[in-house]
């Protein structure tokens, strides 16, 4: 792949916190940004004022960040395009642009989840969709909860690709003072790891609704990062990954922070709220709540044992009462903490 020269032209699709989060951190690397969205309002609002005030309370946008209705008009001539939708409906928002994509375009995945009809990671259906080659396609997740980075706030990240090539040119695109990026070509360990800590992320929440403490904390982020590395090295991720920044350290903040969603709703179902109404009150819906059951099927068609999630799923989907749910977070047979 040649590198383009001078300032990258980028764009994101999807105007909600993180999408527009990652368009102010590329321009603040550099590049000039086009953020793609459905809502008029938030499109309006992002050109005349540099605000995204329904995502982003507070925060100015950098100049370099404007905005459009028409997705088409977005990738046209971009260099790196951002795909930032619901991991749900990425097939339908990318598959109509499959011939406005240029072809020396690279794609990076901000997604987290696995695709419900076909078990397939975000990479693969971003690929799938716009009938690229999988080495254009590249996943960045770490560490990385929105409004804190829109506050400049220091972070890490990981960005995977199974091309070097792909990964600098995402990596460059997107390094500023506050927010670092380091390669890995290990895509589906990195990726299941974004997806996969939202459900445990659920799993923590709900038992915090319960009224339970730090021990039941550090026991479901910690098996929980089992069943990460489990399902994972089913599918030939590389172990390194999962301690790491993607790994562990997506995890702890994912499960620890008020800021996030799949927490936030994990927290309200605990207390006693149904899905629908914690969806309401936590202002949308937190994507662990689908992807959990595309994730179980997935670790189920491998013969994976992962109760934990199992147990979201049974709650959230199932009707499992809640106060059920802590006999089944470590149901599995008394073995060697490694296994």
């Amino acid at each position: 792949m040649t590198q383009p020269t001078g300032p990258l032209r980028t764009a994101v699709l999807g105007s909600g916190s993180w999408g527009t989060t990652f368009a102010a951190v590329m321009a603040d690397a550099g590049c000039e940004v086009t953020v793609w969205g459905r809502d008029a309002t938030t499109v309006d609002e992002i050109v005349r004022d540099r605000r995204n005030s329904r995502y982003l309370p507070g925060v100015e946008l950098p100049a370099a960040v404007t905005a459009t209705l028409d997705a088409r008009a977005a990738v046209a001539d971009a260099d790196v395009v951002a795909v930032a939708v619901p991991s749900q409906r990425a097939r339908a928002v990318l598959a109509p642009l499959a011939d406005a994509v240029p072809g020396h375009t690279v794609l990076v995945s901000l997604m987290k989840g696995v695709e419900l009809e076909t078990d397939q990671r975000m990479s693969q259906v971003v690929a799938e969709s716009l009938g690229i080659a999988a080495d254009r396609v590249a996943v960045l997740s770490g560490p990385n909860l929105a409004r804190e980075i829109a506050l400049r706030q220091p972070t890490a990240t990981v960005v995977a690709s199974t091309s070097r090539d792909t990964a600098a040119l995402v990596a460059r695109a997107c390094a500023s003072s506050y927010f670092r990026p380091y390669t890995n070509p290990d895509v589906v360990g990195v990726e299941l790891c974004g997806a996969v800590k939202n459900v445990i992320a659920l799993a923590v929440g709900i038992s915090q609704g319960r009224g339970m403490g730090f021990n039941t904390m550090a026991t479901v982020i910690t098996r929980g990062l089992v069943e990460i590395t489990r399902l994972g090295l089913a599918l030939g991720a590389d172990a390194e990954t999962f301690p790491g920044l993607a790994g562990m350290g997506d995890l702890m903040a994912t499960c620890a922070s008020p800021d996030s969603r799949n927490h936030t709703l994990g927290v309200h179902i605990g207390r006693g709220m149904r899905l629908d109404e914690a969806v309401v009150a936590t202002g949308g819906t937190a994507e662990g709540v689908k992807s959990c059951r595309s994730v179980l099927e997935l670790a189920t068609s491998l013969g994976v044992e992962m109760p934990i999630t199992s147990a979201v799923v049974q709650v959230l989907h199932e009707n499992l009462p809640v106060d059920e749910l802590a006999g089944l977070l470590l149901a599995r047979p008394h073995k060697a903490e490694g296994v």
